[in-house]
């Protein structure tokens, strides 16, 4: 079962574009200039954070936080 984490998007003034963060994973964060690219870029992040975990010998978190949204797919 593919794990789901919670994803906070959010506009910052000091940076001027939107940041996307996922509180379950340490460090794991990336900006757009709209919330969609912040977003997408945020899963991109994901992927390649569990992916250095897995190569680590590492597990995943245990999702902490209920996403919002459920995707489908």
């Amino acid at each position: 079962m593919k794990m789901r984490y919670h994803i906070n998007v959010f506009y910052s003034k000091e940076d001027k574009c939107y940041i996307a963060d996922i509180p379950d994973l340490k460090y794991c964060s990336a900006h757009g200039d709209t919330p969609e690219e912040a977003l997408r870029e945020a899963l991109v992040a994901q992927e390649a954070w569990l992916e250095s975990a897995r190569a680590g010998h590492r597990r995943a978190p245990e999702p902490k936080y209920r996403p919002a949204v459920y995707a489908l797919a």
